[in-house]
């Protein structure tokens, strides 16, 4: 039971999730002046330091900048060997640190938050149970991710499937591997392996990407087969199965049978919510928020990141914990409060102007909207596109350089709400997009931001003149 006395509480605040998005709701929670507990059943750092983004980028990287010397004469000539999978995957453990949590521990506790080791569960209104032992708080924020979707496939789960966390984590390359899923996980794992040397096949039940402007998964599959990926659009597993000798057969929907050492399942997440005690507060097992990210029907209880299903994106979680710790310290230690849009305590862009980049070769950057989107929302739309192998940045980047820029544009205010950027390096080119779209910056403005040259950022140029 908790030990506070009768009138007071242990905490001001307790968040239970210790990932990035738990770590920043507690930062900022405490900087406001409040008591702060964070409650972590596993790696103090998340998903995302240990199993997601850091070590899926590193397995990433070492192929991308291989691939990026052969396509310039003169480093090509010296890029002829293959990649060193052992330094690959030494290069990925140490960004994971080994799997070992000691120097984010450390770094609570110099930023003042006390760390409760186990799994928390919600018992009541500001109470939390941790391993049988009861803690109490004014206020509490659940930051506690998403985990994997396995489809209802027979024989699937029984097969033991690899998910992200497996793959990302893995000490060898199979021989040959089947990727499950055309999302953004399930692309990055192809190239990463792919360049690691492994046969991949991935089986997408309509297209890669297909979140993204059509164009996106058209060139994306692409680049896959360039890489010897064996990519299957419209198909998926109807039954798996792995044999006595370690195998794995899976039987596709139009009657082949594909034989792998792995399978990967990468076809999407939902909240981490199982066993965290919602029904005990008359909380839906999938919260809703509002943009301060305090859950619906409750004033105590926030949901921040994966876990409320706004935007699956580490830094967007970031963003919201960012808005989440300082409204709840100003709600406590009674602050005024900012929120109204793009006010301080709210998350206002997880509305319309997420940035996003899947690290695949070529890159995909977007942010806000795509055309469908945009249109679907009742915007007045006008588009532009224009070639990147057509700016001189980019040629001189890389020969042959193909790729393809798109602003999606709000033709009644004249403002951008959407950009699509697919080319070698393009990640770097999604933040002056947010800016534009955040800042609603005017058409007749973006004139006036001026591109240096020779960059890709030219391109911004040449859609304006295109634009007209």
């Amino acid at each position: 039971m908790s030990t506070s006395a009768p009138g007071t509480t242990d905490y001001d605040l307790i968040v239970i999730g210790a990932g990035p998005v738990g770590e920043n709701v507690a930062d900022y929670a405490t900087k406001g002046g409040l008591r702060t507990a964070i409650v972590e059943s596993e790696l103090v750092g998340g998903e995302c330091s240990y199993w997601a983004c850091m070590p899926s980028k590193a397995l990433l990287r070492s192929g991308s900048a291989l691939r990026a010397a052969r396509r310039v004469p003169g480093a090509r000539e010296a890029a002829s060997g293959d990649l060193d999978v052992e330094a690959v995957f030494a290069r990925r453990t140490e960004f994971t640190s080994d799997w070992d949590d000691h120097g984010q521990e450390e770094w609570l506790d110099s930023a003042g938050i006390e760390l409760i080791r186990g799994r928390g569960r919600l018992v009541g209104t500001g109470r939390v149970d941790v391993e049988g032992r009861e803690y109490s708080a004014r206020a509490v924020a659940i930051a506690t991710g998403s985990v994997p979707v396995v489809p209802d496939v027979p024989g699937l789960a029984d097969a033991s499937p690899w998910g992200t966390r497996e793959a990302t984590s893995a000490d060898h390359v199979p021989p040959r591997l089947v990727v499950l899923g055309g999302g953004v996980a399930g692309t990055e794992m192809a190239f990463a392996y792919a360049s690691l040397g492994s046969r991949v096949t991935v089986l997408a039940r309509h297209t890669l990407l297909g979140r993204e402007e059509p164009f996106v998964g058209e060139r994306i599959a692409e680049a896959l087969a360039e890489e010897g990926v064996d990519v299957r659009l419209g198909t998926s597993a109807a039954r798996v199965e792995r044999g006595s000798d370690g195998l794995v057969s899976v039987a596709l929907t139009d009657g082949e049978e594909i034989v792998a050492e792995e399978i990967l399942v990468a076809t999407g997440r939902r909240p981490a919510t199982d066993g965290l005690g919602l029904d005990a507060v008359d909380v839906d097992a999938a919260p809703t928020v509002d943009d301060t990210m305090l859950v619906s029907g409750t004033d105590w209880l926030y949901a921040v990141g994966d876990v409320n299903s706004r935007a699956l994106l580490t830094h967007q979680g970031k963003y919201q914990a960012r808005a989440a710790g300082s409204v709840i310290a100003a709600r406590l230690n009674g602050d005024p409060v900012s929120d109204q849009p793009w006010g301080a305590h709210v998350a206002t862009a997880d509305h319309a102007a997420v940035p996003r980049v899947v690290f695949s070769d070529p890159e995909v950057a977007a942010v806000g909207n795509t055309e469908e989107g945009a249109r679907s929302a009742g915007l007045n739309v006008r588009t532009v596109q224009f070639d990147l192998g057509a700016i001189a940045g980019a040629s001189l980047h890389a020969d042959g350089y193909a790729g393809l820029a798109k602003l999606v544009i709000d033709a009644d205010r004249r403002v951008v709400v959407g950009a699509t950027f697919l080319g070698q390096d393009t990640a770097e080119l999604a933040h002056a997009a947010t800016i534009a779209i955040v800042g609603e910056v005017p058409i007749e403005r973006l004139w006036h931001a001026v591109p240096a040259y020779p960059t890709i950022s030219e391109v911004w140029l040449r859609l304006l003149e295109t634009f007209g």
